[in-house]
Parts: structure tokens; C-alpha cells; sequence
């Protein structure tokens, strides 16, 4: 039998709501007045609280600090035009988040905290859902090794946090996307398949570099050869070549992404073909002379459908895309936006009402 956590709750007497502008809102830095937190220790989950928003006291020999045992997931509700709040495909997150910890020796957060505390913070918070066209409530769970000590293995204590961020766009225009040839992301027996703190980090040397020279991002390449691609560092990528839409396969190195799941499930709904296999910087090249490169977007919780403006190959070969003529990218994204929004039946599933 599954245990039950009680949830507590404490809200906050200093409310930022009402002096909160939702007109033009940022992506990731504007937080609602609450957050959740859990605490594992002695083998357990225990202390499931929803606190007021704010900074947490943490000793300065914690692991986290030390080791980098950190991971976390990102989610996102709307508002549906039915007048509901909904989130969308939280248990895949959870799944995901799951499979993160166990990677890094973490341990794995019950779906009646992960799930059953989202859902509860969500409603204490549900007035800072935005309502505007392409904004959304961001949720951003995570979990930190919080143990005191000095040396190089697992802790035995941990905190599960949420906090949520009502967002506007990711990307406010088409992406300029960069190939990255010489700094590496993951390699295949690592952790390239989680959402760990320490994949992130380590990508900021080579986008600081590419944002120097005009571009927003790059995109990954498997080491060693830097011939076959990966992801981008915000999202999944995929390529339409002769109609049928490609995205490099799950290898362990990339993140099994859920809008990347969703997309491949609405492509197949609308019967084009997909293809999940690798891809060279070379077939690119080749597909875009012969005329048969004729889109390529990025897919994640934060851009959900990102178009990919310019695309750098290397050094002097660019790839200018028109994005006006993107016609799968635009559908994949209207089929998402009616789904959550209501205008046409979830026949997968996908949203959890709050």
C-alpha cells in the first residue's frame, strides 16, 4: 500500500500578486508566493510542507555544493478556455525525474509528493496562471542533496522542491542555431539523458561563445567525430527532409524530451512519417542542396515549438530558413495549442486537471 503524505500548509501573509504586471512577462523571473518542500532523511520522505516563497537554509558542506547531486524537471499548466486549469503530461515528467535520480544516485520521489504536491501548490497558486496567448505557469521541481559532509559519494539526505514562474515565450523570434564543433555535452555511459545541473553547466562555455557571434544557441554533436548532432541545449531538435520529419534517436546522451514525445505522437496523428535515427552534419548539408531540407524546430517544456531561423553548419555554410513557409512545424504546434487549450478532444490523455 502506497504511503500517505500529509501536506501542510502555510501561506503567505504578503501576497505579490496583485502587484505582479502580467503584461510582458519574462521567462523564469517572476515567482508565484509559494513553493513546496520535502525533505529525505533516515530512509524516508517526511516534512511535505507549502511554504511561503523564499530562500532555504543550507549548511556550506552540503553535497550539492560539493558533488553537483542535483536534478530537476520543467512543466507547465494553462489556463483552457473551458475555465479550467490543467497540466500537461506531469506524469512523464515524473517518470523522467525518477529515472534522473536513480542515474545519480538520488533517491526517487513518490508520485503523491511529486504529483499529489504539484497539483496542491498549483491550487493554492492558481491565481498566478497567465491567461495571454503563449504564456503559461512554468513549474519547476528539483531535488538537491542537502547532507553535510566532505567526500565523494551519494548523500543520505535530500530536499524535493517546486516552484512555480508565470512565463511568457522562450524564444520571442526564429532561434539562430549554431553546430558545436569542438565542446562536448554528453557522451554515450553518461548522464546526458537526465536533467542534472551539471549537463547544463557545463554547456555554458560554447553558447556564451556562439551568443559573442550573434546565435542563441548550439547545437550538440556527438564527441569525438563532432559528425553526428544531438540536441540543442534548450530542446530537441528535428529536421523535415523530403516530408518526413527526422530527430536524432534516444542513445543515453540526449533527454527523452515530452513535448519531443508529444510531437512524434501528433506527427504520426497526422500521418506524416518520423524517423528516429542519426543524423550527420553531412546529411543535412546534402538534404538543404538537393532542396529536400525544408524545415527544422526546436521541441521542449520552455520553446515548445521553436523555429530554427538560421542554422550554421560551419564556418561560412549557414543555412537561412523562412520560417512564413514552415507548414508541419505550424501544424504540430496548432494541433498542441488546441489540445491544451481545449478546442478539440485530448483523445491521449494528456491533461491533468487541477
Amino acid at each position: 500500500m502506497a504511503e500517505e503524505y500529509k501536506i501542510d500548509v502555510i501561506k503567505t501573509e504578503n501576497s505579490k500578486l496583485k502587484s505582479t504586471s502580467f503584461d510582458n512577462l519574462p521567462f523564469g523571473k517572476v515567482f508565484t508566493d509559494h513553493m513546496l518542500v520535502a525533505d529525505y532523511a533516515n530512509g524516508k520522505w517526511e516534512k511535505v510542507q507549502i511554504l511561503p516563497y523564499g530562500p532555504i537554509t543550507l549548511d556550506p558542506a552540503a553535497t550539492v555544493f560539493h558533488y553537483g547531486q542535483e536534478i530537476f524537471e520543467g512543466i507547465k499548466a494553462f489556463h483552457n478556455q473551458d475555465g479550467n486549469d490543467y497540466i500537461f503530461r506531469p506524469d512523464k515528467n515524473w517518470e523522467r525525474f525518477n529515472k534522473s535520480a536513480v542515474g545519480l544516485c538520488m533517491p526517487e520521489v513518490p508520485e503523491e509528493i511529486f504529483i499529489g504536491g504539484l497539483k496542491k501548490l498549483i491550487e493554492v497558486d492558481r491565481g498566478w496562471i497567465p491567461t495571454a496567448p503563449e504564456h503559461s505557469l512554468y513549474i519547476r521541481p528539483f531535488m538537491i542533496a542537502s547532507q553535510a559532509f566532505l567526500g565523494v559519494h551519494p548523500a543520505k539526505e535530500y530536499k524535493f522542491i517546486i516552484i512555480l514562474s508565470p512565463s511568457g515565450p522562450y524564444f520571442g523570434k526564429p532561434a539562430a542555431i549554431r553546430i558545436e564543433r569542438h565542446f562536448t555535452r554528453s557522451a554515450k555511459g553518461g548522464v546526458g539523458y537526465s536533467k542534472n545541473g551539471g549537463n547544463y553547466a557545463a554547456s555554458l562555455k560554447a553558447v556564451e561563445q556562439a551568443e559573442k557571434d550573434g546565435y542563441d544557441q548550439v547545437l550538440w554533436t556527438a564527441p569525438n567525430e563532432h559528425k553526428y548532432i544531438q540536441e540543442v541545449g534548450a530542446m530537441n531538435v528535428m529536421f523535415i527532409i523530403d516530408n518526413v520529419a527526422v530527430t536524432p534517436e534516444l542513445d543515453g546522451t540526449i533527454l527523452n524530451g515530452v513535448t519531443r514525445n508529444s510531437v512524434i505522437t501528433v506527427l504520426k496523428d497526422l500521418g506524416y512519417s518520423v524517423e528516429e535515427r542519426p543524423i550527420s552534419i553531412d546529411e543535412l548539408a546534402e538534404a538543404h542542396k538537393a532542396g529536400k531540407l525544408t524545415e527544422a524546430f526546436g521541441t521542449g517544456t520552455a520553446a515548445v515549438i521553436s523555429p530554427i531561423g538560421k542554422l550554421e553548419l560551419s564556418e561560412g555554410n549557414i543555412i537561412n530558413f523562412d520560417v512564413e513557409k514552415f507548414e508541419i512545424a505550424k501544424k504540430i504546434k496548432a494541433t498542441l495549442d488546441d489540445i491544451r487549450l481545449g478546442r478539440v478532444v485530448d483523445t491521449h490523455n494528456w491533461l491533468v486537471k487541477i
